[in-house]
């Protein structure tokens, strides 16, 4: 089986490290022109000149997501160049911490770059989907939709929304062709791991090495995932292998999540 996404547009966003970058990549190996989004330019002209096939003229559109009125702006700066078939929704974690202590700005904040933001993208790419009759809305979302996980309650209430609404938008967009479904990372050699382990060695007053250890029993693998491993599940879920896979959870954790 070989994936091709030959004359398909991507756009990833998150795309300029750890698993959004990852994504990007694989896109653009399997033969998509990728726009890859960020906030820090300098950082999206790098990620921009390390994509393969240079001749599929790839892009990239800066945006906060802290800024919907900014995030609106790339998004029809992208609408002008070109019509996108697949959408990768992917926003850095909010902080950690529990749910009660948590202010309601942070919950706000949170809701806003994870929903707010990928309902902006869904309706700016979803039209010409719809034209088309075939379109991938994937999003990157947590395991903690299937199980909370410990002093993560922002993250927890706002990932859990997100999978409600891609349920949703699964239901409406499917007799178009468009599939909406969700991957769920586990434990991943990202920077977000590295502070999670170090806010946990803090919380627990143990050391970085003895909180990675704990993660890692808690993982049947033995082990945490590399970002090209959630980035392979990405490239089936946006080919026509999986046309008829609409509306799922896929956790690519090592088996970690303790439901089915």
């Amino acid at each position: 089986m070989k994936i091709d996404l030959t004359n398909k547009v991507a756009v990833v966003c998150g795309s300029t490290q750890g698993i959004g970058n990852a994504i990007a990549m694989q896109l653009a190996h399997c033969g998509a022109t990728v726009c890859l989004i960020a906030r820090n330019e300098n950082a999206l002209q790098v990620a921009l000149s390390k994509l393969p096939s240079p001749h599929l003229h790839h892009f990239y559109a800066v945006a906060d997501f802290n800024n919907t009125e900014n995030l609106k702006q790339a998004l029809e700066i992208i609408n002008s160049k070109v019509m996108v078939d697949i959408l990768i929704n992917n926003t850095g974690g909010p902080p950690a911490g529990l749910a009660i202590s948590a202010t309601t700005d942070q919950f706000l904040l949170a809701f806003q770059q994870h929903l707010i933001c990928n309902q902006l993208l869904v309706q700016a790419f979803v039209p010409f989907m719809k034209q088309k009759k075939w379109g991938r809305i994937i999003n990157v979302i947590s395991t903690s939709v299937k199980v909370p996980l410990k002093n993560l309650g922002v993250s927890n209430t706002i990932r859990g929304a997100v999978a409600n609404w891609s349920k949703t938008l699964a239901n409406e967009l499917g007799q178009y062709g468009i599939t909406v479904n969700n991957i769920l990372p586990g434990a991943t050699n990202t920077e977000r791991l590295a502070t999670v382990i170090k806010n946990n060695a803090t919380r627990k007053n143990i050391s970085e090495q003895e909180a990675r250890l704990e993660m890692l029993h808690e993982i049947p693998t033995g082990r945490f995932a590399e970002p090209p491993e959630l980035a392979y599940a990405a490239a089936f879920l946006a080919s026509d292998y999986a046309a008829y896979i609409n509306g799922v959870n896929i956790p690519v954790d090592g088996g970690r999540t303790g439901s089915l």
